[in-house]
Parts: C-alpha cells; sequence; structure tokens
C-alpha cells in the first residue's frame, strides 16, 4: 500500500538548533495517525513542513505521491486541496461569522452563488455536530469546544481526503473532548479520511488513533499504539507508561 503522505529526511534547523535530522514518517490511507513528543521537538513545525509553509534545509515531503517541497505555487495550490487542516486555536476569522469562514475556501476554489455557498456552508456546519443558528455567528460568541467545531467545518470545506488536527481537544474539559474525539472518528469512518494529528492528550490517542509517531532524538519512532506503549526507549516508557497513562488505559 503506498503511503498517503511520505516523509523522508527531513532536517529542519533554527539558526544553531537542530529540530529534526533526518526525520522519516509514512502515514497510510484510511488511518489516524498521532503525532506525539516534548516540548521543543518540532511537533508543529514537522506540520508546517508537511503543509508547505515551512521549507527545511534538506529531505522531501510528499502528498499523494505530489511533491511539497520545492512544488511551484500552482502545484502546491493543488496538494493543498486535496488537505484541511485545524490549528489549535481554531485560527478562525473573527470579523467574519462562522458560514463566512467556511465559505471563504470554497469561493476560492469555485465559482459559485452566493446561494449554493451558504448552503454548502450550512451543510458542513451540520456535518460537524453545530447548530444550524451557529452558522451567523462570530468565533467570539461560541465556547470553545463550538470554536473547534467551526474550525473543523471549515478544513472540510473542499472535502478533502487528509485531514490535519493540531491539538484538537487542547482546552477541551473531558466530556467535550471525548465527544470531539467522537466526532472525529464518525467523521474519518463516513468520509473515507486519513487523519493526522498532533496531540498531547492521552484519551485522544488511545481513543482514536490507529498509528502514533513518536519525535525523540530528532527523529521519529512510529507503529502501532500497542508497538509503541511496548518500546524501550526512556522518553516513551516515560510518556506512555507514567501515572496519567496508567489511569488512561484502565479505563479502556
Amino acid at each position: 500500500m503506498t503511503p498517503v503522505i511520505s516523509v523522508r529526511g527531513v532536517v529542519n534547523r533554527f539558526g544553531h538548533q537542530l529540530v529534526h535530522d533526518g526525520l522519516d514518517m509514512d502515514v497510510m490511507p484510511g488511518e489516524v495517525f498521532g503525532i506525539v513528543g516534548g516540548s521543543g521537538t518540532g511537533k508543529s513545525v514537522l506540520l508546517r513542513t508537511m503543509l508547505g509553509l515551512q521549507r527545511p534545509e534538506s529531505g522531501s515531503v510528499e502528498i499523494e505521491g505530489r511533491q511539497v517541497i520545492g512544488a511551484s505555487a500552482g502545484d502546491l495550490q493543488e496538494v493543498k486541496r486535496s488537505y484541511g487542516v485545524t490549528f489549535q486555536q481554531g485560527a478562525l476569522f473573527t470579523a467574519l461569522s462562522v458560514a463566512q469562514n467556511v465559505e471563504l475556501p470554497i469561493a476560492e476554489y469555485y465559482a459559485v452563488s452566493e446561494t449554493t455557498l451558504r448552503e454548502l456552508a450550512e451543510l458542513k456546519i451540520r456535518m460537524v455536530g453545530l447548530p444550524i443558528d451557529a452558522a451567523d455567528k462570530l468565533p467570539a460568541q461560541l465556547s470553545g469546544g463550538m470554536v473547534k467545531r467551526a474550525a473543523l467545518a471549515r478544513a472540510l470545506a473542499l472535502d478533502p481526503v487528509l485531514l490535519f488536527l493540531d491539538e484538537p481537544t487542547s482546552g477541551l474539559d473531558p466530556i467535550s473532548a471525548a465527544a470531539f474525539d467522537k466526532l472525529v472518528l464518525y467523521l474519518q469512518q463516513s468520509l473515507k479520511l486519513t487523519v493526522v494529528m498532533i496531540t498531547h492528550d492521552l484519551d485522544t490517542i488511545f481513543r482514536t488513533c490507529n498509528r502514533v509517531g513518536v519525535i525523540v532524538d530528532r527523529r521519529m519512532i512510529s507503529g502501532t499504539l500497542d508497538e509503541i506503549v511496548r518500546h524501550e526507549h526512556p522518553w516513551i516508557r516515560a510518556y506512555f507508561h507514567g501515572e496519567r497513562s496508567r489511569a488512561v488505559q484502565e479505563r479502556r
């Protein structure tokens, strides 16, 4: 099976600080792949590299067989059509309503009427479990959980095959986080998405991820959740066998 995402030999450096040193990663079609790592290991830098927002010192990134690093503006635009992304704080345009935020990427790629734009936006808003009256609200009028869902609706605007989620449950209470995880799994299965998520939430990892990639020593160790839990690397053992991790696994 051909990976949806293939990262090879990525080196990221900021001045004298080496963040990634030959990092490799594969994401297979239809899986939920979680990326974890300690503070300063470059999780967000890796995400930006995969999205084509950060050019590494060396290495390659392919999404659906198309090269991201060094791609022309036109080619990169085509790659961007294949994925949706949510950022940690939602990154919604604060002066636009929820519906207008969702309409924006559709209008960028398709010449459709205002009526069609609104209908498509409302479809996505309903899809993520928001009430339809949220469509005309500004982000500041929404709860934290609703902002996450609105950002997810925008990420799904162009019917992507690949979904990137940056700390999707950060700032949510346990009940809201569990509901969001359930929503992600429902959408992943019903829309046949491949999902890549950066998360530090152990509950989310155990609830949603098929495989996990751990950034340690400037590279990535990846495997199934069971393989990662059994790994002998000291940081991985501390992370997956600490008191909180044991409590999470006991609840499974």
